[in-house]
């Protein structure tokens, strides 16, 4: 007796199906793949086949109507076939050599560069920022639109030692790559939440609050007769989940809250196992439109970056073999006290890579 399959819409469907068929046929079939120009691989299979690869750096909230535009395009170049990288890059993958010069042409002609590949600097991953999220410490799109603006010629060139990877979270829930990027901005509140204790017991169950705190910096209490929390400022690290599971803890401040900037990190496992990012810059102010003082420092870390690195070297490895004393010194940033890291935990402990020992 034959048993029908069993059929379920639970989980997403197979990656397999929406693979395009000149990479079903060469899947784990591929010799080597070259980057020929900016914004462009070719990968070529065992037999023969061809791939490129076309990538444009895009905004990472699109409007409907850029989607279309980006799906007719693939539909006239690469028979529908596209994806989006992690870094919110849009990569429109051909088979026909001849059909790549006129897609970069009509890419560029749109506004959306090509490049971001090799030696260069890829569009920035990051957070919602002020368009969408309730605890950002600074807006994400903004500050993102300025940088690329400022960096966007090492975007659609390869003359930086290595590649170079930007990323941008809003606050330090890090819904960004913060943690392992080469340069991270990094949204940051100073200031422990101000509690509004009229409105925390409407709104708020307490017991949930008061584990949401990482630090256990929040103390169940009673004021004015109703059960509510006060805040141990010197066990807050300004983290703003309390406000995620109660928006009676008011966290945003725009006259305190500001923008930090960390280096070195990277997931790659290739030459060196993975880094997280450490502090270089403190604190700089929001000042919308153009934040200036965070457009000027990441600039002049990339400059000095790109003048020193040995070639394939990337920013935590540079760091790493000058020191952390010539890096200051070389991008004139003021070592503060905010520099020493005295979190007493496991972060340096844990394993980070698939390396092992025997």
């Amino acid at each position: 007796m034959a048993v029908a399959g069993r059929k379920t819409d639970i989980g997403p469907p197979h990656y397999e199906s929406f693979l395009p068929p000149i990479i079903k046929a060469n899947y784990g079939k591929w010799a080597y793949h070259e980057i020929p120009e900016p914004g462009v691989l070719v990968h070529v299979g065992q037999s023969g086949d061809r791939l490129y690869t076309v990538r444009a750096g895009t905004p990472r909230l699109l409007s409907i109507q850029t989607i279309r535009l980006f799906a007719d395009l693939a539909d006239k170049y690469c028979d529908g076939y596209l994806r989006f990288t992690s870094r919110n890059n849009v990569e429109f993958l051909v088979t026909d050599a001849a059909k790549v010069a006129p897609l970069k042409a009509e890419l560029n002609a749109l506004g959306y560069a090509v490049g971001g590949t090799g030696n260069a600097i890829s569009a920035i991953v990051h957070t919602q920022g002020w368009v969408h999220c309730h605890s950002a410490a600074a807006d994400a799109s903004g500050v993102v639109k300025s940088l690329m603006d400022a960096l966007f010629p090492h975007f659609v060139s390869m003359e930086l030692p290595a590649k170079l990877r930007v990323a941008f979270a809003c606050c330090l829930n890090m819904c960004g790559a913060v943690h392992c990027s080469d340069i991270a901005v990094l949204g940051v509140h100073t200031r422990p939440p101000r509690i509004d204790q009229n409105e925390l017991p409407k709104i708020c169950e307490v017991p949930t609050l008061v584990s949401s705190c990482p630090t256990g910096a929040i103390r169940p209490a009673t004021v004015n007769g109703k059960p509510s929390v006060t805040v141990e400022d010197e066990q807050c690290m300004y983290c703003g989940n309390c406000y995620t599971v109660c928006p009676a803890m008011k966290i945003n401040n725009p006259k305190t809250a500001g923008i930090s900037i960390w280096v070195g990190g990277t997931v790659s496992n290739a030459r060196h196992e993975p880094m997280f990012s450490k502090l270089a810059v403190p604190f700089l102010p929001n000042n919308p439109p153009r934040w200036n003082e965070v457009v000027d420092a990441v600039v002049n870390l990339v400059d000095v970056y790109a003048k020193h690195a040995r070639k394939h070297e990337r920013m935590g490895e540079w760091i790493e073999r000058i020191g952390w004393p010539r890096f200051f010194k070389l991008t004139g940033i003021p070592f503060t006290k905010y520099h020493l890291d005295d979190f007493t935990h496991a972060g340096e402990t844990f394993h980070r890579s698939a390396h092992l020992k025997s």
